[in-house]
């Protein structure tokens, strides 16, 4: 399975990419977690303590200068817009409790849809983890959906937009929903975050443009208590973990 998670910035699209990575892990897959979001969180979330040795993968030049022919520091040249990347993955993820992990990082040069050698290596390889590995997939995207392309969306399973019940939230979703549209993805859904009763289910339900929603997960300290003490959603937060295995039933069936 290969599932991409957005939503703006702070509305736990993290949470519930790291507490899904687990649940996986759980069933018996090998799962492949990728922080996809420029503002990258999903490691901490998953538990890693040392951070040091992440480097996104955009800022390995002279990996990127390898792989696409390009010269570093240069722009405007001729470079390889099909570079090698389907080994990237055994060389540089990192492993913790059985889940293994890569940071792509983003694009800061250029405006929208730079293409640019750092460009072009993160959407080779997104469409190779979502086209041609056996394993789980799951991508921490931003909201933008910057490493997604046209034929990669092809072959994501699902892509769910996290949303808290509050109107920036649910505009950045519905954005979602049309840059979803744009990229042909039709199985998108909605996962309510930081929900704390039935008014904050029915506000989201009525402010999402149709999409479906998926489940929601309650507001709860212990996911802030995670954060803080650096250890993995997943170990720290039991209210978190069994609203995620409910929309885990639904993805897996």
């Amino acid at each position: 399975m290969k599932l991409a998670v957005s939503g703006k910035g702070g509305v736990g699209k993290t949470t519930l990419s790291a507490i899904l990575a687990y649940l996986f892990k759980e069933s018996g897959a090998k799962v492949l977690a990728i922080d996809a979001d420029p503002d990258a969180n999903l490691a901490g979330a998953l538990g890693f303590t040392d951070l040091s040795g992440l480097t996104p993968i955009s800022e390995m030049t002279e990996l990127v200068a390898e792989r696409t022919g390009s010269k570093p520091g240069t722009y405007g040249t001729f470079f390889s817009i099909n570079p090698k990347v389907d080994d990237l993955p055994e060389a540089l993820a990192k492993e913790i409790n059985g889940i293994r992990f890569m940071t792509l990082g983003g694009v800061k040069k250029g405006g929208g849809g730079c293409i640019c050698p750092e460009s072009v290596l993160l959407k080779s390889l997104v469409m190779n983890l979502v086209l041609a590995r056996d394993e789980v997939v799951i991508l921490d995207m931003e909201a933008g959906l910057e490493h997604l392309g046209r034929a990669t969306s092809t072959g994501v399973d699902a892509l769910i937009v996290v949303a808290e019940p509050g109107l920036r939230s649910l505009e950045t979703a519905r954005v979602v929903k049309k840059l979803c549209d744009d990229l042909r993805l039709k199985n998108v859904y909605v996962v309510g975050n930081k929900v704390r009763n039935q008014g904050d289910r029915d506000f989201i339900a009525s402010h999402v443009g149709g999409l479906p929603v998926l489940g929601h997960i309650p507001y709860a300290d212990s996911v802030v208590d995670a954060d803080r003490l650096g250890v993995a959603v997943f170990d720290k937060s039991p209210e978190a973990v069994a609203a995620c295995r409910e929309i885990y039933r639904h993805l897996a069936n």
